[in-house]
């Protein structure tokens, strides 16, 4: 009989969150698959927990997996832990959930924090719908792409974001989204926890003179529906020349445009053409 993946949170900064239940899964699983086993074996020596760690992260996820998936399927018990919060959130631990679920692997969810709806809970911003949007990429044309994708998305946004990219991710979003609120949210549960209510502006001109510390979530405020209609192909051609003076491509940009308007991207590219010939 197969074994079951335990897909466990742990905290994203207070060791006092730490749930009962976390604490007896990770005593009774045979082993752990860890994003780091130098952070996870802090917490286990914490709650006197002892059990073979593996390591498990994106750069040996298919290979590690594979190995995981053999002793899943030989019977043994599995968590998988990342180093705060959600496993599988961001975090390569979804491709061993799928892998798991294309070979009939039970899958059992123990669940914690997540950073992401703490920090959107605290934001002031709307809370009825929102986008995860992770990571945005370290390279250039992907990450201007996913920002463009985003233009004139109403619901609210949260990102993930390091202390020594911030202000070049904040005069981005500020170029592409205008000045929109922004919640700024970091240590979350730590002592030193810190929720800033401002503006993409304001954020910037903060941290143009503050050095960030520690991992950020930015919740930002979703383009309000009122300026978010583009009824005819002049106002669709105007977006689609906003987001070429930002550095898309025109047919990339006649694509974003296309996903939230009447026209088709062969429209908006014709219609593009014959106004630049």
């Amino acid at each position: 009989m197969a074994g079951t993946l335990y897909v466990v949170g742990t905290p994203i900064g207070n060791l006092s969150d730490m749930t009962m239940r976390a604490v007896e899964t990770l005593k009774t699983v045979d082993f752990i698959c860890a994003e780091d086993t130098r952070v996870t074996a802090k917490l286990l020596n914490h709650f006197e927990i002892k059990k073979s760690l593996i390591s498990y992260h994106e750069h040996n996820a298919s290979q590690s997996g594979k190995g995981i998936l053999d002793r899943l399927k030989n019977g043994e018990s599995c968590a998988i832990v990342t180093d705060a919060g959600m496993p599988c959130i961001s975090d390569p631990g979804e491709d061993l959930v799928r892998l798991c679920a294309e070979n009939g692997i039970e899958t059992v969810v123990v669940p914690l924090a997540s950073a992401a709806v703490s920090a959107l809970a605290i934001s002031g911003l709307s809370t009825s719908r929102f986008t995860f949007e992770g990571f945005l990429s370290t390279t250039k044309k992907q990450r201007l792409e996913h920002l463009a994708s985003l233009v004139n998305e109403t619901r609210t946004m949260i990102f993930y974001e390091a202390p020594h990219k911030l202000i070049y991710t904040l005069r981005d979003m500020l170029e592409f989204f205008g000045d929109r609120k922004v919640s700024l949210c970091r240590e979350l549960t730590k002592i030193h926890e810190e929720v800033i209510r401002t503006t993409l502006s304001g954020a910037i001109e903060k941290y143009e003179t503050v050095s960030p510390k520690g991992e950020f979530v930015l919740v930002i405020e979703g383009k309000q529906k009122e300026t978010a209609s583009i009824d005819t192909i002049d106002d669709a051609i105007a977006q689609v020349n906003e987001l070429i003076s930002k550095g898309i491509r025109a047919a990339d940009a006649c694509k974003q445009i296309a996903k939230i308007t009447s026209f088709t991207k062969g429209q908006l590219y014709s219609e593009f053409l014959k106004e630049h010939l």
